[in-house]
């Protein structure tokens, strides 16, 4: 369908609530550069006019103006929203009514007819436009697609007759320049020439004095037949394109035959077929118009020509319109360099300096939309899915801002400039600006610490694979191996590394980089296996939802259910299955006389408890048993879970009520608390979190339990409800003191005393906007502190072997309550950090010192090295056992004393090193990168540098004597 495919995916609710009350009378407060606000006083159609025009015509002709659907899909298989009719498939499908006049925010119209300006992503998936953007005019990674919809109401007479008179009439696109293209089928294609789209096109062109047999194009199924899938409402469908050529008289030669002098800017699809899994298509009883205009195209080709005014030396680029020259004067004011609109030549990622810089900016000012659009719907750079995407979409902006030498980060000053340029039509970006940017600058700081060292590492790879390669038939390539460490080591994304390697002319082994993904998350897979039987075979079994008894009770009896190998399935259990972030119990279960361990415990979809067993059993059905739970690390877990519910009060309480879970784990061992928070809590917020649940377990207060009708609960503010757990009629509420409330189907302790001695251990970010806690509660500590013992005894071992009088470590006591094994633990840690210091200060010291001594010895090596060789004109000699930093210290002592060459050799531990120094004033004639590169092969190694300085080495002592000798040659 030529350059801006209409794409459909499957299942959305009919639309997020948003409000349009500011859009259609847009006013823009953004100031525009100074072409384009010249050019809008002299009358040309600015972007919001565009926009606004659009939608006040369909306004006009009945039809409900309809506000964007967030970026984020409901259809799973769909990365993001990625076409204007998204959030009308449920129509289309005849699974909702068309009632679009009642939607929350429209402007009402007719409730079977719709428009609306759509924000699209394309950067994942069947559609990715991301590796283009930036290389030419028109690619981008966020668009507007600008459309108007009918629900079984007007059909393809008054699309073509309204999509003329918007075009020709309201916004004055010539004529003679517009083509329309019409489904005319090839062999096997389906249905029949659509001679009513032929027969709405065909009067308007010859009205316009024009020929339709030109102007009105046949294209095959291909180009002009679309199709929801493989099944399902599908029919013909019919473009509009414009020739862009400067004379203008292509005859419709270059329509859908991919020249970017000749663009489709209008796309008008007429469902009324339904295609069947036979291959057969059938009429549908309801006919639908789906049409989508590329606004940022429409806008370079009305701005570009100066509105038609001027094909001959026209510039069509959606880049130069006032839609993305304000984001990029903002990029230029930054960056202090200039934005000039050239272009890379097809292929390249540009050869020029200036090209460069130009790509750079166009893809900064595209990257910032999509991660501030898709931000504001809430997709957060993160590890997985579509927020893996915006990470490598704000991670590539990061890189490319590198070539404009902005080394710090940049990104998030420019989320203001996107809010105030479009926060009059999308009013969540303006309403979200300030998250977004925090969470923008995060990902910024965080990928900036290691992406210079990748740069850097990247460079010396790609300089060596260049090495005596000039001649190759194939260009050298960037292992699999090496692109993977980027990505592990670095957070390169494999795309980024494919990025850097085409612009030094290298490829990389993709195949061997997937292969070592797969290989990764084969074995992440395999960490997380547990060794229970899958819940999917268990739902094979039959078996009743077992009835949970461990609220009130850790033994209980009752009736085997099924009993096979190691999987135990009881008619009730007072075993917690894990749920909701708490682990399943273990424990014991007794049965004929045998006592048989419980490994684990979890829970099938369906409410079967399945308890894993330490070893084969048999036992027939409805035969009776015991089971009891293991009462010391229930209590753990317990004394966990009721401390997360302190911990979450007290967090809403330190930090605010937008504090709220996005997960946890409680354990015997420990609990987890993730959190929406945009920064990291501070030393001060986190003491005083600590202490108040502190002062709650201290204070002793009663944990009790509940169950109301989950109707009645809906409403109470005061009972958290963060979970997103889809709840029954009746739910439980876990209430700590009158002061925590929250629904939670877990364990919990009786009263707060229970929980113990409370420490937090950790706190961090996971994900943009999301921190978590850690924290050991109880007996637990005891544990802890055993564990990490090991790791404090390496800290300290490593200490000993740079500086052997270091002191020794404190003891920690055996045997000591948990508060006190803590403070022991504690003052260890303190006592270690004192010694790391101690010891970092040392080594500066030493380090100066020898610094001094190795510039002193230099300075009289140098005074020798002048009076013994000054004459000759240049210094040649081999300094007993010299290392590269010491030749290097050497040179730098004789440089400012002496205006001929340097080359200095030296042994050291068996390896040769090599330095050469060569005047500036002579580098022309004699360089000293040559004069290394020479040499060292001699003795067995290699170097290079710059022509005034360059250094090398090797592995063959012996040879030392020779490569001198050659340098004396070379410099003559």
């Amino acid at each position: 369908m030529g350059i801006l495919p209409m794409s459909l995916a499957e299942g959305r609710k009919p639309f997020a609530t948003r409000s349009l009350r500011p859009i259609f009378e847009l006013s823009p407060s953004w100031l525009l550069p100074a072409a384009i606000a010249a050019a809008n006083l002299r009358g040309f159609m600015t972007g919001p006019e565009t926009r606004q025009g659009f939608l006040d015509f369909f306004r006009g002709k009945g039809h409900t103006i309809v506000p964007s659907s967030s970026l984020m899909p409901d259809a799973p298989n769909l990365l993001f929203t990625n076409a204007g009719m998204n959030q009308f498939v449920p129509i289309f499908l005849g699974e909702h009514r068309p009632d679009v006049d009642r939607w929350p925010g429209v402007i009402p119209g007719l409730p079977t007819r719709a428009a609306d300006t759509q924000k699209c992503i394309r950067a994942g998936g069947k559609h990715n436009d991301l590796e283009d953007v930036g290389l030419d005019t028109y690619h981008q990674t966020f668009f507007e697609m600008l459309g108007n919809w009918s629900f079984g109401d007007y059909f393809k007479q008054e699309a073509i007759a309204w999509a003329w008179e918007l075009l020709v009439d309201r916004w004055s696109f010539p004529p003679d320049r517009l083509y329309a293209t019409v489904y005319a089928p090839g062999p096997g294609d389906p249905a029949a020439f659509d001679q009513d789209a032929h027969d709405g096109w065909a009067p308007l062109f010859s009205r316009a004095g024009l020929d339709p047999k030109i102007h009105v194009v046949r294209g095959n199924k291909k180009d002009n037949f679309w199709m929801m899938g493989d099944t399902g409402p599908c029919g013909p469908c019919s473009e509009v394109h414009v020739d862009l050529t400067p004379d203008g008289a292509t005859h419709g030669k270059l329509v859908n035959a991919g020249d970017p002098r000749c663009i489709e800017i209008w796309n008008l699809v007429f469902i009324q077929f339904n295609a069947a899994p036979d291959g057969t298509f059938a009429p549908l009883p309801a006919r639908h118009v789906d049409t989508g205009m590329g606004f940022e195209r429409v806008c370079s080709i009305v701005q570009g020509t100066r509105r038609f005014a001027d094909f001959t030396s026209a510039r069509i680029s959606n880049y130069e319109t006032d839609v993305f020259r304000p984001l990029i004067a903002r990029v230029e004011n930054l960056c202090g360099k200039r934005y000039t609109s050239t272009l890379p030549k097809p292929g390249s990622p540009g050869d020029q300096p200036q090209e460069r810089i130009d790509v750079a900016m166009r893809v900064i000012a595209d990257h910032i939309r999509t991660l501030s659009f898709g931000i504001a719907d809430g997709i957060l750079p993160s590890n997985e899915g579509r927020g893996y995407v915006l990470r490598r979409i704000l991670r590539r902006a990061v890189r490319y801002g590198r070539r404009l030498d902005m080394h710090e980060p940049f990104l998030h000053r420019l989320v203001a400039d996107v809010a105030s340029q479009f926060g009059d039509v999308f009013p969540e970006i303006r309403a979200r600006a300030s998250a977004i940017g925090r969470t923008i600058a995060a990902e910024e700081e965080n990928f900036g610490t290691t992406l210079d060292r990748g740069i850097e590492l990247f460079r010396s790879e790609s300089a060596r694979l260049r090495e005596g390669r000039a001649d190759a038939a194939a260009p050298p390539q960037i292992s699999g191996e090496f692109a993977f460490r980027l990505y592990d080591t670095y957070g390169f994304p494999r795309d980024l590394t494919e990025l850097m390697a085409r612009e030094q002319g290298l490829a990389v082994d993709v195949a061997g980089f997937d292969r070592l993904m797969a290989d990764q998350r084969e074995r992440a897979r395999a960490a997380q296996k547990k060794e229970i039987i899958e819940l999917a075979d268990t739902e094979k079994l039959d078996a009743p939802p077992t009835r949970f008894e461990g609220y009130d009770h850790l033994e209980f009896n009752t009736r085997v259910l099924v009993a096979r190998d190691r999987l135990l399935v009881t008619e009730a259990s007072p075993c917690y299955a894990e749920m909701g972030g708490q682990v399943g119990d273990s424990g014991l279960a007794e049965i004929a006389g045998r006592k048989i361990a419980i490994k684990d415990t979890q829970r099938s979809p369906s409410g079967v408890f399945q308890h894993q067993l330490s070893e084969p059993i048999t036992a027939p059905h409805g035969a009776p048993l015991r089971i009891a739970v293991d009462r010391s690390r229930r209590a753990r877990i317990e004394a966990h879970h009721s401390g997360t519910h302190l911990l979450h009060w007290a967090l809403r309480k330190v930090l605010g009520d937008t504090v709220g879970q996005k997960g946890s784990y409680v354990g015997p061992d420990r609990l987890r608390f993730d959190f929406s928070h945009p920064e990291a809590v501070g030393k001060d917020e986190l003491a005083e979190i600590g202490r108040l649940v502190a002062e709650k377990i201290g204070a002793t207060d009663t944990i009790q339990w509940y169950e109301r009708a989950y109707d009645d609960v809906r409403g109470d503010r005061s009972i958290l409800q963060f979970f997103g757990e889809k709840y029954g009629d009746r739910v439980r509420v876990v209430d700590i003191g009158g002061y925590s409330k929250e629904l939670c189907g877990g364990t919990h302790a009786r009263s707060t005393a229970d929980i113990g001695f409370f420490k937090i251990i950790s706190e961090g970010a996971i994900a943009a906007g999301v921190r978590r806690v850690e924290a050991v509660a109880g007996t637990a500590i005891i544990d802890h502190v055993d564990a990490e013992r090991a790791r404090q005894e390496e800290r300290h071992a490593q200490l000993r072997k740079k500086r052997a009088d270091v002191a020794a470590l404190l003891a920690l006591p055996a045997g000591a309550p948990p508060a006190d094994a803590w403070a022991a633990f504690a003052a260890r840690e303190d006592q270690l950090e004192r010694l790391e210091n101690e010891v970092r200060e040392w080594e500066k010291a030493r380090q100066k010192s020898a610094a001094a001594e190795l510039h002193r010895h230099a300075a009289e090596t140098a005074a020798r090295l002048i009076s013994e060789h000054g004459a000759t004109g240049s210094i040649i000699a081999e300094i007993p056992g010299a290392d590269g930093k010491t030749l290097q210290a050497l040179a730098d002592a004789i440089r400012p004393r002496f205006e001929g060459a340097i080359v200095l050799g030296g042994v050291s531990a068996d390896r040769v090193a090599l330095v050469a120094s060569v005047p500036k004033a002579k580098a022309a004639s004699l360089q000293a990168g040559k004069i290394i590169s020479e040499i060292a092969p001699i003795v067995g190694g290699r170097g290079g540098g710059r022509p005034d300085f360059a250094q090398g080495g090797g592995t063959l002592p012996d040879k030392l004597p020779d490569a001198l000798r050659r340098a004396r040659e070379l410099i003559g």
